[in-house]
Parts: C-alpha cells; structure tokens; sequence
C-alpha cells in the first residue's frame, strides 16, 4: 500500500540541492504531495478493478449455472462499483500547486493523508472479498449485501475526502 506521507523522500541529488532554495522547497514538496496524490488514487482504482475479476468471475458461475434471477444483486453492485471507480479517476488532485490561485494548507493536507490511509484499507479488505467471492458457495442474496455495505462506508468515506478537500469537513 503506497505511503503519501514518504512519497517524496527519496528524491535524487538536484532534487536535494534545489530543497535549499528559499521558496523551491515549498514546490518541490507541493509537487511531491502532487504525485503522491496520483499515486493514492491509482492504487486505490487498481484495487477495486483487481476485486471486480472476483466479482465477475462470481456472476459467471451464476451464469453457467443458470441462476439468472440472482445476477441483479451482482449487476447492482458492479454499478456502484463503476461509480466509485469513476469519482476516484476524475478527481481532481489533492491540493492546489505552487502557482496555482487557490491554495490548501498544509494541516489539511496531513488530514487528507491520513483520511486516505484508511480509505486504503477499506478498500483492500473490499477488493479482497471480492476476490473470495469465486470460493463461496453461497447466494449472491447472503454475499453481496455484505460486501455492498463496505462499498457504502467507502463511498461515505470518498465524500468526506471531498468535502476536506473543500473545506467542508474535519477529519
């Protein structure tokens, strides 16, 4: 799991020089946090895409065994998924740049930070039980509502990282 707060710290010689201009210190971390960033959120869309091959393995089973009338449930929850996926992708990036007019501090940013560390795990224990859906023998009726119910919390969990990054909300 990719660690925002340390994504900047191994950073090349120049990079290391330039830290000591007064002014280029602050860039070079805001583009830092930049990456890290972008980094976060395509972790966290590779996770749930690794989990959807769970899932859509799953709704081929119901398939082959001819329980048609059970793949809505898994439908149901492909779309949100889908959803979720599309918020994360078209997010816009964490903090405002060094030129940019507005500006977030950084006391936010760490909130943010550590707001996204959790959402981190969250939706690596989805990915991952959806990834066991294909060994459960088990009805998409008892499986996916439990599963639909961590999707809820991330996505209450990606709302509240929006409203931080607006400045609605604490952490």
């Amino acid at each position: 799991m990719p660690d925002p707060q340390q994504h900047g710290e191994h950073r090349n010689l120049v990079e290391s020089v330039l830290r000591y201009i007064p002014g280029f210190h602050g860039y070079l971390e805001k583009e830092y946090r930049r990456e890290s960033d972008q980094l976060a959120r395509t972790w966290l869309v590779d996770q749930v895409q690794r989990g959807k091959r769970g899932l859509d393995d799953f709704t081929r089973t119901l398939t082959d065994a001819g329980r048609f009338d059970e793949l809505t449930l898994c439908e149901r929850f492909r779309t949100r998924l889908d959803t979720l996926l599309n918020r994360i992708r078209a997010a816009v990036q964490g903090y405002s740049g060094f030129f940019d007019f507005v500006r977030v501090d950084e006391e936010l940013l760490s909130q943010v930070y550590d707001h996204d560390v959790s959402l981190m795990e969250e939706v690596k224990s989805l990915a991952e039980g959806m990834e066991r859906l294909g060994a459960k023998p088990d009805i998409p009726a008892e499986i996916i509502p439990q599963l639909s119910q961590q999707l809820d919390a991330i996505v209450d969990k990606w709302d509240h990282r929006e409203d931080l990054l607006k400045g609605l909300g604490d952490a």
